[in-house]
């Protein structure tokens, strides 16, 4: 009888133990169901992520702080950068950032007895896309070497008001006695901190009795940004597909709204409150840049890009541009500065050759478009000083 009930027990509890099996199992499979798809796309991104290292994916400038006590914005020192545009990586160019954080073959040095001429701009001074021995800066070096050291001070993205701190920096800290300022579309209205907050640069904001006073935007990246830039498949993502700016576009754009019209590589609408706010900008920039450099009209020489065809300066007439362009013109002209106005150059330039001054999917100045910018420089007489 013993036998026969641990027989029975025995039997049962193989039996009950069916359903527990069962249960296993079932979780086993939803496990591997969850985990199977995760861990495809860990090799996927891991795969990609190591592929990607091998092509020329943009790496990036890397900003550093920005603080009230390190006001002046720069890039990481010391280290080499590698921009390609495009999905397809294409204008591959390899740049240096030297030990003042900016993006030159040479490093800046504050007690050099040669005089310094200090070329402050955006993206275009910058010229990460084009080599450094065609840009500008490049250009007038060799022009000017042994008489005067040339120094650029540029990032993308700088407007109108981050240029006055670049100035200022560059007198204050390397004695630059000559500036060449370059102009562009958007630096009017993107200097005004409600047009635009750009981490790290200053703007205009009004004070308490409205006027517009500079204000720093202040520059922390963390450390989510940080391990970003190390990864090549987030730098691809942010740089070359460029995929926040089209998820924006998707997301915050009404899908009715017809896209802008540009002209002068900025929004064409010429609207009065867009036009009277770039208006204060440019008197208040006016106002600011002899007390924050310390140095006469004579001393300082503006580049002002244009529309650089004849078929897009007829276009654009009477676009926002086109009225910015003819207000810093006469203000600057008003109050003893010289201006060259590049489409002076550009548009006899095209008519005599048909050649182009910027890149065919990236409207920033080429090689091309630096040689004729910095021949206007060289000509100019803020430079015959110089020669």
């Amino acid at each position: 009888m013993a036998k026969k009930r641990a027989a029975a027990g025995w039997k049962g509890s193989r039996r009950t133990a069916k359903p527990k099996s069962a249960e296993d199992a079932r979780w086993r499979e939803l496990l591997f169901s969850f985990l199977v798809p995760i861990g495809t796309v860990l090799f996927v991104l891991t795969s990609m992520e190591i592929v990607l290292h091998f092509l020329p994916v943009s790496s990036g400038v890397r900003a550093v702080t920005v603080t009230s006590d390190n006001p002046v914005f720069h890039f990481t020192p010391n280290r080499a950068f590698l921009h390609s545009l495009g999905w397809d990586m294409h204008n591959i160019n390899r740049g240096h950032i030297n030990n003042a954080g900016f993006v030159n073959d040479y490093d800046y040095h504050r007690d050099d007895p040669l005089s310094l001429l200090a070329v402050v701009g955006d993206s275009y001074i910058e010229a990460r896309m084009v080599p450094f021995a065609d840009t500008v800066q490049g250009r007038l070096s060799r022009m000017l070497n042994g008489r005067s050291r040339v120094y650029s001070f540029a990032a993308a993205g700088a407007p109108l008001s981050q240029y006055l701190i670049w100035a200022q920096h560059a007198v204050r800290a390397y004695g630059a006695s000559t500036l060449v300022i370059n102009i562009v579309g958007n630096d009017f209205d993107e200097s005004l901190i409600t047009y635009k907050a750009m981490p790290g640069f200053w703007h205009y904001a009004p004070d308490e009795l409205g006027e517009l006073r500079l204000r720093l935007v202040e520059h922390r990246p963390g450390w989510v940004k940080e391990l970003a830039r190390e990864s090549a498949l987030a730098r691809y993502i942010v740089m070359n597909l460029k995929l926040h700016e089209v998820m924006n576009v998707w997301i915050f754009s009404a899908p009715a709204k017809a896209a802008p019209r540009y002209a002068g590589n900025t929004d064409a609408d010429a609207n009065a409150a867009r036009v009277n706010a770039s208006r204060a900008v440019i008197d208040a920039f006016f106002r600011d840049l002899p007390g924050m450099t310390g140095l006469p009209p004579e001393s300082v020489l503006f580049t002002l890009d244009g529309f650089r065809y004849p078929h897009a300066a007829q276009a654009g007439r009477g676009t926002y541009f086109d009225l910015m362009r003819r207000a810093f013109l006469e203000k600057a002209r008003g109050l003893g500065y010289e201006v060259i106005d590049l489409d002076d150059r550009f548009i006899p330039s095209h008519l005599r050759s048909g050649e182009r001054f910027e890149f065919p999917d990236d409207g920033h100045w080429s090689g091309i478009g630096h040689g004729v910018a910095a021949e206007a420089v060289a000509s100019s007489q803020t430079l015959t000083k110089l020669q």
